[in-house]
């Protein structure tokens, strides 16, 4: 995306295709009060909510509010201007058509919050949560995402900022300046940068949680055939999602579907029962490998066996698959008898039992390695450039603590300073931001 091209009026429906009671059709740029007055059966007048009639060429389109805003009063911060319509797709496409018959072009992926950040509405924290909360798979990631929209993060980020930009100024001014200013003491220096230092890790620590909201995690249902994963399946996404029968090998496929724990992205994996027999059924066989690939490729692996019998030679087979990650071991079918396994839980598909303690235990082998809570969500990016920061302190402490001349050791510090400063956007590449705004929807 050019410079030149960001300074066209763009215009894109921004609901949802399909049939709905409203579709809007948004547009952004100097022309966007031009283009709408052309259309628009009355004079605009801005920050004021309008009623009457899309026309062109006479013929009425559509009655519509709209809603104009001039600069820089509006989201993207230039004059811009909303029609909503109603939502037959046919009519908001026919409105969007004329808004380029008329003068707009149209809008890119994210085009409407980059303009929002390019002219100063939101740093690049804000614009990132943008997407974050329209992509939200839980209730709770929405939230800790909307928590950035008010400027959670961004603040977290300046407090840091604002001690390595101190620390900096100290040290550049006696480089400079030395008839003006003395070195700061390398006391001085060790002391701040520890709490640079502290501060940071801090903040890298509590991501580990942000992308356990944001990705989630894959959870494998295995065992031998039917013991009960289908059942279990169902139970836990409580509907009939997998077939359940008493023969076994009925589950050929590794079924999927995502749950919400506490806020937390779980996607299941019913899996084919693995048994050592020869099979026959190239079908069942092909089951079978996709099981061990669901394996390989979940983060958790939910292990059960029958409470009536207990783990036997096949079971430990099974065991053995899942080496390396962590597992859950349920014995199902306990309703059919009194043994009780101490060191897993006793379920029954039938009765429901243990199914509330299963999810609860599920919770907590996801959130072990989480520490700390969080009132803000970082990405990937953001997390990248934090780990840089934290490196860069980390390099400059090593040359505070070997007495290097502090001309050396405020590169390390300069350069922790940039990373942070491209968090915020103070700092970034166009190709960053077209990278980052092209995971956009359109309209947004």
């Amino acid at each position: 995306m050019s410079i030149n091209y960001e300074t066209d009026t763009i215009s894109a429906i921004a609901t949802p295709f399909g049939t709905g009671a409203i579709g809007i059709i948004r547009m952004s740029g100097d022309k966007s009060f031009e283009i709408c007055e052309k259309i628009f059966s009355k004079k605009l007048i801005p920050m004021k909510i309008m009623y009457g009639e899309i026309r062109d060429e006479g013929e009425v389109i559509d009655e519509v509010i709209v809603l104009p805003f001039k600069s820089p009063r509006g989201y993207t911060g230039e004059d811009s201007v909303e029609i909503q319509c109603h939502g037959g797709i046919n009519i908001v496409r026919k409105i969007l058509e004329i808004t380029y018959k008329y003068g707009a072009r149209p809008a890119q992926r994210g085009e409407f919050t980059k303009r929002a950040f390019l002219n100063g509405k939101m740093d690049l924290t804000k614009a990132e949560a943008v997407a974050d909360v329209i992509e939200a798979k839980t209730a709770k990631f929405a939230v800790k995402s909307a928590a950035n929209l008010t400027g959670k993060l961004s603040q977290k980020i300046s407090e840091i900022y604002k001690l390595i930009f101190d620390l900096l100024s100290k040290i550049i001014a006696a480089i400079d300046f030395p008839e003006d200013a003395e070195e700061p003491d390398y006391k001085y220096i060790e002391e701040e940068l520890e709490k640079i230092i502290k501060e940071t890790e801090k903040t890298v620590v509590v991501s580990r949680g942000s992308n356990v909201l944001r990705q989630g995690v894959k959870v494998a249902i295995i065992g031998k055939p039917n013991v009960g994963k289908s059942s279990l399946f169902n139970i836990l996404l409580n509907y009939e999602r997998a077939i359940v029968t008493d023969t076994a090998g009925t589950t050929r496929d590794a079924i999927t579907e995502v749950i919400d724990i506490d806020g937390i992205p779980i996607t299941i994996i019913d899996t084919a029962g693995l048994r050592d027999e020869n099979l026959t059924d190239d079908i069942e066989r092909i089951g079978m490998e996709y099981t061990k690939k669901s394996i390989e490729e979940s983060d958790i692996v939910l292990f059960l066996f029958d409470a009536q019998t207990g783990i036997c030679e096949e079971d430990e087979k099974i065991l053995a698959l899942a080496q390396g990650r962590p597992v859950l071991k349920a014995a199902s079918k306990s309703d059919l008898t009194d043994k009780v396994y101490a060191d897993c839980i006793n379920i029954s598909n039938v009765t429901g039992k243990n199914t509330e303690r299963l999810k609860e235990e599920l919770k907590n082998l996801i959130c072990c390695d989480i520490e700390g809570e969080t009132e803000f969500i970082t990405n990937e990016r953001q997390q990248n450039c934090l780990n840089r920061a934290l490196i860069a302190c980390n390099n400059a402490m090593s040359g505070v603590r070997s007495r290097q001349v502090q001309d050396l050791i405020s590169i390390d510090i300069k350069t922790a300073l940039l990373e942070l400063g491209q968090i915020r956007g103070e700092l970034v590449t166009d190709d960053i931001l077209n990278n980052i705004f092209s995971n956009f929807c359109i309209g947004k």
